[in-house]
């Protein structure tokens, strides 16, 4: 694999794009407020839900299958980094989330 940008939670800005890669079951228990999520399997045929010339923020769980799509999306004319830890990261450090479930959004 060759090397992937990546950015800690603390350096992204409110105003960023998040793009979630994570697994729906995933999504719901909570993400990351105005993320956009696409599960990483269906990356490449709802490639089009994306714009190439916006910076994108690559998050899952802990931060490999973000990396996977990072670079991915990075060979296909994408402007992509990865989220260096996820969203167990994004937790800890206290950024903003909702859940999809009515409960308080964690991370699965």
């Amino acid at each position: 694999m060759s090397d992937v940008e990546n950015v800690s939670v603390g350096t992204i800005g409110e105003d960023a794009k998040i793009l979630d890669v994570r697994e729906d079951y995933e999504w719901e228990a909570g993400h990351a407020t105005g993320a956009v999520h696409i599960p990483m399997d269906q990356i490449p045929q709802r490639l089009d839900e994306l714009d190439p010339d916006e910076d994108l923020h690559v998050v899952c769980r802990s931060g490999g299958r973000s990396a996977q799509v990072t670079q991915w999306l990075s060979s296909n004319g994408y402007s992509a980094v990865n989220v260096e830890g996820g969203m167990g990261a994004w937790l800890e450090a206290g950024k903003p989330m909702e859940s999809e479930n009515s409960q308080d959004p964690t991370v699965r």
